[in-house]
């Protein structure tokens, strides 16, 4: 049985940070939200009219090591559609929970081309390749789709905070000694953060995947997803 008192401050903060964060909360159910601060606007010209859009947050680029030893950075995500999260494989609390349901997102859309997911590493010291390598093959991920992977401590810290919007940082008093909000970070082919989802919860992890199509049809792409059955959630 989980423990969830250390975690209530966290998830009440993760809610407040996702309703100042997002920003041009459309009215239209075809199409989600950006999240985080605009970056300004630019104009051109469309069908011989002058149009202004708004440019939003985007993920910096970032470089690191997967499961196998590979580079990973952005290209590797160029014209696809991804989940990423936060995570370490010593984990006592939350990761069991979350790996697991995004497993589960990756049955669902296992057969979809343009869709990938990466899980960060905030404990690269101790998640070297061969322990990423051991961790995905006894949660049964397919590598080629998802991605377990690490860097440098302080630039994933950086990267989860400024990039992706996510809790993860260093905490003592925190099981693990990690504290992270199992979050789940939607984003589209052009970088941007379109959904936030709490991956403990089976009610978030579903509109995770009601979300992903959705956000296919934004670029014409018309993909069935297979049905999600989660077993893991914090009760």
């Amino acid at each position: 049985m989980i423990n969830k008192a250390p975690f209530l401050s966290l998830i009440f903060g993760f809610l407040a940070s996702l309703i100042l964060s997002c920003n041009n909360q459309s009215k239209k159910a075809d199409r989600l939200p950006f999240f985080g601060p605009r970056q300004g606007t630019y104009t051109h010209r469309v069908k011989g009219k002058l149009k202004t859009d708004t440019v939003y947050h985007i993920i910096p680029n970032f470089r690191v090591q997967n499961q196998d030893g590979d580079s990973v950075s952005q290209d590797n995500f160029s014209g696809k559609i991804y989940v990423a999260d936060f995570f370490f494989t010593s984990c006592p609390s939350i990761c069991p929970i979350t790996e697991s349901n995004l497993l589960e997102v990756q049955k669902s859309f296992g057969n979809v081309p343009d869709f990938k997911m990466i899980s960060f590493s905030i404990d690269p010291r101790h998640d070297s390749v061969r322990v990423l390598k051991s961790y995905s093959n006894r949660l049964g991920a397919d590598t080629k789709q998802w991605y377990f992977v690490r860097g440098d401590e302080d630039e994933i810290d950086d990267l989860a905070q400024k990039g992706f919007m996510a809790t993860a940082q260093k905490d003592s008093a925190t099981p693990g000694g990690y504290l992270h909000s199992g979050a789940f970070m939607l984003i589209d082919k052009d970088k941007r953060v379109r959904g936030v989802y709490n991956g403990t919860d089976s009610a978030e992890v579903k509109r995770l995947t009601h979300d992903i199509p959705i956000l296919f049809k934004e670029y014409g792409e018309d993909i069935n997803a297979k049905p999600i059955a989660l077993k893991n959630d914090i009760k």
